[in-house]
């Protein structure tokens, strides 16, 4: 057995001679999870190495009940005697906490019928110098693009590969493998009258290194993006139309992502508590969490506790819909799971997004910013200043402050201020320029009036 458990291939038969053993040690229910997986990470300043790991790593983890008291461990050692001992701790350990009402595993009905593929597995290797050399490139393209780039905080390049094993007491087995190759690049570039200095970064992410963007894309765009905060001004304090670029507003997305998290609302930590089915934003507002994107970074086949992960509406033309859910935060608001598990192994299932976006409208990022006299157009975001209980928002921003419908000039050290229930339904326009490059995500979004503290 021992040959037998180092092999990948015998995990499966790992999860279901376990799971036995834990049945025999006394628990009512149990589920266990394994994964396996390599990474590999290079960082490149100014052309030379700075920083490279590379690992292989396996971990096993087990949960089991005891009727509605539970426990969960981990191991990363996968000898015969140490997972006994795992198996027969965890159920002394289950035996020993307090009962929890709503806690054990989901209706066996519930599980999981199908395991579909969602491409989201590329069996590319490169070897140590070739993403070497990716991470040489993309420094390169940015450090070359303009003379005023002078300096760089590294330029990097990452990929992993892993396969997860999922099996229950109910009989469900699953497994799915994925992978991911990402790039990025952080210029500095010099006023060459000043002397004053900025930084920005660009990056690309995907499951397929194949559709990865080019190095020189990247790194030509990090300077673009770093070149053009040259000569920031500061504003003086107004109320102004504020324009979140794509990658801003994905971070509006992620705070209501949090909002809609079961485990913030049984809390009574979010501000959206109590408010399925009422108007969160204008009509033209939708708001989805989808598992069963081709390729997506988020998606995958079930999730962390083996239900069909699927599409759901989180906003439905401007109402609030659904939240996200996984059994137990489900059973504490008196609601069913929404297949949003999200489980680190050894840990205990959580609530976690799948791919969490808003849908895109028809306008250009450019025809949006054409709408405003004066305002603020938003590519920098700085501190986490929210309040999700009440929904109390103030961050600070850099970006350029926009005159008759054009970008006029970059700013810097200023703040934003507003609540998230008035902007979410202060959105005026919506943007077509959505790019997946994370699990949550969003086009360029208009919002109609926010307070910007600056002089």
């Amino acid at each position: 057995m021992n040959q037998q458990i180092q092999q990948r291939d015998g995990y499966s038969q790992l999860a279901l001679d376990l799971l036995a053993k834990a049945k025999r040690g006394g628990a009512t229910e149990a589920d266990i999870i394994v994964a396996d997986g390599e990474t590999f990470s290079v960082q490149v300043r100014l052309g030379a190495v700075d920083r490279l790991t590379k690992a292989r790593q396996k971990h096993l983890g087990l949960r089991v009940f005891v009727g509605k008291r539970s426990a969960s461990t981990s191991t990363s050692d996968f000898s015969a005697e140490s997972l006994d001992q795992l198996v027969a701790e965890t159920c002394t350990l289950a035996k020993a906490v307090v009962e929890d009402p709503v806690s054990g595993l989901p209706a066996k009905d519930q599980m999981a019928g199908e395991v579909p593929n969602f491409d989201l597995y590329d069996p590319t290797r490169l070897n140590t110098e070739q993403q070497i050399e990716l991470a040489k490139r993309v420094e390169a393209a940015a450090m070359s693009t303009d003379e005023r780039v002078t300096n760089s905080e590294g330029g990097d390049f990452d990929s992993s590969s892993g396969r997860v094993v999922l099996g229950n007491s109910h009989g469900f087995l699953g497994e799915y493998q994925s992978s991911s190759f990402s790039m990025s690049v952080s210029p500095i570039a010099t006023d060459p009258v000043t002397g004053t200095m900025q930084r920005d970064s660009w990056y690309d992410v995907r499951r397929k290194f194949a559709k990865l963007d080019s190095p020189e894309m990247v790194g030509l765009e990090a300077a673009r993006r770093t070149v053009r905060k040259l000569g920031a001004r500061k504003v003086a304090t107004q109320r102004v139309p504020v324009v979140f670029d794509s990658e801003t507003a994905g971070s509006l997305m992620g705070n209501l992502c949090s909002a809609v998290s079961g485990y913030a609302l049984y809390k009574g930590a979010s501000f959206l508590a109590g408010q399925l089915d009422k108007p969160l934003a204008p009509e033209f507002v939708t708001v989805y969490d989808d598992g069963r994107v081709v390729g997506g970074l988020g998606s995958r086949p079930f999730d962390g506790e083996g239900l069909q992960t699927r599409k759901t509406t989180v906003v439905e033309r401007g109402v609030l819909k659904s939240y996200l859910l996984d059994t137990y935060s489900g059973r504490k608001l008196g609601m069913a799971s929404t297949g949003n598990a999200s489980r680190s192994v050894g840990e205990n299932p959580s609530v976690g997004p799948t791919n969490f976006y808003l849908a895109p409208g028809t306008k250009t990022a450019q025809d949006i910013i054409k709408t405003v006299k004066q305002g603020l157009y938003v590519t920098d975001l700085i501190g986490f200043g929210i309040n999700m209980v009440t929904g109390d928002y103030s961050r600070g921003a850099s970006g350029f402050w926009i005159e008759g419908g054009e970008l006029a000039y970059p700013v810097e050290e200023i703040t934003i201020a507003g609540n998230l229930k008035d902007m979410f339904a202060g959105i005026e326009m919506i943007g077509n320029d959505i790019m997946l490059r994370g699990r949550i995500a969003s086009p360029t979004v208009k919002i109609t009036e926010m307070m910007v503290a600056g002089n």
